[in-house]
C-alpha cells in the first residue's frame, strides 16, 4: 500500500528587518546570527522526532535558502529545490517600512496595499500541490515565509491560523489540497 507523505511548513530564521518590524516582503534580507541559531535549533528538534525527513524545498529568497540549507545539514538533506510560488507575500513600495508604534488601523491599511491576501493563499496552495505531487509519498519540509504560511494554512484549515514565529513548523493537511474550491491553479509569478 502507498502510504502518503506529509508536508510540514518552516518559517525562516530571523532578520534584522524582522526585529525592526519592517515590511519584508520579496525584498531579500538575509539572516541575523538569531535567525542561524533559530534554524539550527529546529533542525535539532527535526531530527529528534520519529518523522524521517526525505526532502527539502525552499522559497528563493536567502532568508529561506539558508535557514533551508543548515536544517538541511543537520539533517542530511540537500535542499531540492526552490519554487518561486513560495516568495513572501509582496508589499511594492512599503517593503523597508517599518510598522513598529503603528496603530491597528494603520497597519492594516498598508497591509490592504500588498499583494491579496487571497492571491498568496492561491500561489501558496498551487505550490504545496505541484510540491506534493513532484514528490508522492514522501515526507517533505517546505521553508517560506510568516505571511505566506498563515495565509495557505488558514485557506487549507478552514479558520485563521495565528501569526508564524520565526522557525516555527506548520503540519499541512495535504488531503486539503484537493479541495474543489482550492483548485483555482495560478502560475509561478514572475521575478520582478
Amino acid at each position: 500500500m502507498n502510504t502518503p507523505g506529509r508536508i510540514a511548513l518552516i518559517r525562516h530564521g530571523q532578520t534584522d528587518w524582522n526585529l525592526e518590524e519592517r515590511l519584508q516582503g520579496a525584498t531579500d534580507v538575509p539572516l541575523n546570527d538569531t535567525g542561524r541559531h533559530e534554524a539550527r535549533s529546529v533542525a535539532r528538534q527535526l531530527h529528534a522526532e520519529a518523522t524521517t525527513w526525505d526532502v527539502l524545498v525552499s522559497s528563493p529568497l536567502g532568508r529561506a535558502v539558508e535557514t533551508a540549507r543548515i536544517i538541511g545539514g543537520v539533517l542530511g538533506l540537500e535542499l531540492s529545490a526552490t519554487c518561486a510560488g513560495l516568495v513572501e507575500r509582496g508589499f511594492g513600495v512599503w517593503e523597508g517600512s517599518s510598522l513598529a508604534g503603528l496603530e491597528p488601523h494603520a497597519r492594516e491599511a498598508i497591509l490592504a496595499e500588498g499583494e491579496p491576501a487571497e492571491a498568496v493563499a492561491r500561489r501558496g496552495t498551487a505550490a504545496l500541490r505541484r510540491i506534493r505531487d513532484a514528490h508522492p509519498g514522501r515526507n517533505v519540509l517546505v521553508v517560506a515565509h510568516g505571511s505566506l504560511i498563515r495565509l495557505t494554512v488558514s485557506v487549507l484549515n478552514g479558520e485563521t491560523h495565528p501569526r508564524v514565529r520565526n522557525c516555527e513548523v506548520v503540519p499541512v493537511r495535504t488531503e486539503a489540497l484537493d479541495d474543489a474550491r482550492l483548485r483555482d491553479d495560478v502560475p509561478e509569478p514572475t521575478a520582478p
